[in-house]
């Protein structure tokens, strides 16, 4: 359906936590405050590649307000972290690898004093060469950032032999693709608060998107009980994969236990910019061949992807850039690899599309080459050689099948902005001839999950609570994406509930089961198995426990608002929801009654146990042992309108058409929200952002000059078709719509640039100077 209130019905919800947002009410986590709270600072290097001579604290400790000064010889523990790879150091010890680099840390009763006592502190450093290009870093000659090299990782798929195959192609097209370093800009920057307890327990409250790793990764730097930490990480005022790694918690845990008072800890953006994560850059040069039909014969691709100074998750950002670098594509001969390379430039890390951004930007724009050298439409070329539903995913991996590609594909065809891609007006044609309009689309397919191989846990719990509320508990985060609203249309539809009846745990390692991460478009997939699994359990035990009371057949009772209903006599025993298309009760529905037989709360009181059940899984992989390899995934396509000023070089987007196949959806609002945010947020790595560095310093430190996409960026219009089909046997319920909205979009608007100006790009963000003056007057084109 093409996504709106009208047509989402009795789904579309209001967020809980919508009126606290919008009236400024809601405390964030780097909201809170305690009374006698120190302030917590990190005393970053400022050299990208120095060894350390020496440090010393010794002013800054005798610095007025200062309570506690931390170096590495403070650290009890592994004085490393890393969600996979802990080689970074927590406080360095003889060497910095990048500007950001931590080297000490001082809590003080004010943010003042705080800066005062980092002033006071003598780090003595020694420059050494840098090394701020990844292809000259894996030179011989290159210094080495880490004893084992400079490759972190390095990946391969074959199948074939296309290097003999591409001597049967009609056309070879090869072309190199380059594209930027982008920022996360969340508008909360990274912080939160450290509490050591009466009972020498530790509290965080900071922002991550895996509590659970948090609190293993706290434990290990501070040679603690997990046991002896807890996690505190909703809600969040952002992340998009960049809070998923430790940023500032080791920091203001060690130096609340070193103080004995609890320590506040925020960075300033300037900060958040020089330490935080940011999107891989990524060079990727592809070969490509197709026979004398248009169809794909053979494909070549190496990708070099920029890792920074230090390990994170580049690894698999690298091996899912290597998996979706054949798109959704039937290609008989494929060569494919990559390389993961240290660098002093940052740190680069998980960001939103995981390195499938990079990849199908380039594929999909060798996609357009290929169509123009064989003489074909674009669109149609892409449907001669898309996958089939019953096709193998990427790697030769099975995967679920379903008709999604075709689904996604169809919409744009049939969409009124492709349509009138071939009698473009152009606006004021003749009194402004260097204002040029065209219409491009891309199509894609998205994992979602961890892939195989990855350790991939979900799982929930669902009970009555003693207050007599329905309670589900997830350890997932609320960082914007609306998971709790999600979680409440799930239960009120199969529960037949009100959202007066809920409570809804979530981001809390003490109250909530180990649920895996709020990464990778996984959440709506796991809360929907886990909620399928538990509530046929506590449903039937709730109705037995109050046939019991009131003496009626649980055949003849359900739940629903409030509590315990006869059911209508035209209504028998069904299985509601949980189905593949979604559909369930809706709150109070049908109900004859002038209330409830018996309210949850008077169950509640009778319950002579605990009426609460969990459940663990894996998330739903492929059962081939290809390593990475996805099992669900996403379609999407998008078609979008640009009008290029060819004397200014700027583009403006005027009209973009989201297709995506992701079954049911369950929060229609919070659907609408994540693919318009995820396509702005493409829309800017496509036409404005890059964290631009020179000599391993960032040249844009702030959003005065590192501009993202602003209220008159985005004014164009917007739809989004949300394809709910899904087989009819397909177990696995809606998926995560996070990522995909943000993968298609920079092919798209590349195609509409090179159809308005005769112009192909390929290097993002897309440069002003490349477009001056560069339009095809009739009978000419640009290439």
């Amino acid at each position: 359906m093409l996504m709106n209130r009208n047509a989402a019905g009795p789904r579309w919800h209001r967020r809980p936590d919508g009126e606290e947002k919008v009236t400024g009410k809601l405390r964030y986590l780097t909201d809170l405050t305690l009374p006698n709270m120190l302030c917590g600072k990190v005393l970053r290097s400022e050299h990208a590649h120095a060894f350390i001579m020496g440090i010393d604290t010794e002013l800054a400790e005798k610095a007025p307000g200062v309570k506690a000064v931390i170096t590495f010889k403070d650290v009890p523990g592994l004085n490393r972290f890393g969600i996979i790879n802990p080689d970074q150091p927590v406080l360095c010890e003889d060497r910095v690898r990048y500007v950001g680099d931590a080297v000490a840390a001082v809590a003080a009763e004010s943010a003042e004093q705080a800066l005062h006592a980092l002033s006071l502190i003598r780090v003595e450093y020694e420059p050494i060469p840098i090394v701020d290009d990844p292809e000259r870093a894996l030179l011989p000659e290159a210094p080495l950032l880490h004893p084992d090299g400079n490759v972190l990782h390095r990946t391969s798929y074959k199948k074939g032999n296309a290097e003999t195959a591409f001597s049967d192609c009609a056309h070879i097209v090869e072309h190199t693709y380059c594209t930027p370093k982008q920022m996360h800009a969340y508008m909360e920057t990274e912080g939160g608060l450290f509490v050591v307890e009466a009972n020498q327990r530790l509290t965080v409250y900071a922002a991550t998107q895996h509590g659970f790793k948090d609190r293993m990764q706290l434990a290990r730097i501070l040679a603690l009980p997990e046991e002896r930490i807890r996690v505190i990480s909703s809600p969040i005022g952002g992340s998009f994969g960049g809070k998923d790694e430790l940023n500032v918690q080791p920091y203001g845990a060690l130096l609340a236990l070193k103080s004995g008072m609890p320590v506040k800890m925020h960075n300033s953006r300037r900060e958040s910019v020089r330490a935080g994560l940011k999107r891989h850059p990524m060079k990727l040069t592809m070969k490509t061949g197709i026979d004398k039909n248009g169809r794909l014969i053979a494909h070549y691709a190496r990708i070099i992807a920029d890792t920074g100074a230090y390990s994170t998750l580049g690894a698999p950002v690298l091996q899912f850039a290597t998996e979706h670098a054949m798109g959704p594509y039937r290609i008989p001969h494929i060569d494919v690899e990559g390389v993961s390379v240290f660098t002093n430039n940052g740190v680069s890390g998980e960001f939103r599309g995981f390195g499938g951004n990079q990849a199908i930007f380039a594929v999909e724009s060798q996609m357009e080459r290929l169509a123009a050298a064989a003489g074909m439409d674009p669109w149609q070329f892409r449907r001669l050689n898309s996958r089939e539903p019953q096709d193998p995913g990427p790697l030769g991996q099975r995967i679920q099948y379903n008709d999604g590609l075709r689904l996604v594909w169809q919409s744009i065809a049939d969409s009124e902005l492709w349509r009138r891609r071939e009698e473009l007006p152009q606006a004021n044609a003749a009194a402004e001839p260097w204002i040029k309009r065209g219409i491009g689309a891309a199509l894609a397919m998205h994992g979602s999950g961890l892939g195989f191989g990855i350790p991939d846990p979900g799982g929930g719990r669902l009970g009555l609570n003693a207050q007599g509320k329905l309670e589900a508990a997830f350890s997932f985060e609320e960082f914007g994406q609306g998971v709790v609203a999600t979680l409440e249309i799930m239960l009120i539809e199969l529960f037949g509930c009100a959202r007066e009846d809920l409570r809804i745990v979530i981001g809390d390692t003490d109250l909530a089961p180990h649920s895996g991460s709020s990464t990778a478009s996984r959440s709506t997939t796991v809360a929907y198995l886990a909620l399928k699994k538990l509530h046929p359990t506590l449903s039937g035990k709730l109705l037995e426990l109050a046939g019991e009371a009131i003496g009626i057949t649980i055949d003849e009772l359900e739940t629903g608002v409030g509590g315990i209903w006869r059911k209508p006599l035209e209504r028998r025993m069904d299985a509601a929801w949980p189905h593949a298309d979604g559909e369930g009760r809706e709150a109070g529905s049908e109900k004859s009654e002038s209330g409830p037989l018996i309210t949850y709360k008077e169950l509640a009181k009778r319950a002579k146990e605990k009426l609460v059940f969990e459940t663990r899984f894996e998330f739903p992989v492929t059962p081939d042992e290809v390593f990475g390899g996805h099992f669900l995934y996403t379609a999407t396509a998008v078609a979008v309108e640009v009008e290029v000023n060819t004397l200014t070089g700027t583009v403006r987007v005027l009209d973009k058409h989201h297709a995506v196949a992701a079954g049911p959806a369950v929060n229609p609002m919070g659907y609408i929200g994540q693919i318009e945010g995820a396509s702005v947020m493409a829309q800017g790595f496509t036409l404005s952002e890059d964290a631009v560095m020179k000599d391993g310093l960032y040249a844009t430190e702030n959003f005065d000059t590192y501009l993202i996409p602003a209220i008159a960026d985005i004014a164009g219009s917007f739809t989004l078709h949300a394809i709910e089909d899904l087989p009819q046997d397909d177990p696995y319920g809606p998926r995560g719509v996070g990522e995909v909205g943000s993968v298609a979009l920079a092919p798209a608007i590349t195609a509409a640039v090179q159809h308005a100006i005769g112009k192909r790009i390929d290097r993002l963000p897309i440069r002003r100077e490349d477009l001056i003056g560069t339009f095809a007057f009739e009978g000419e084109g640009v290439d």
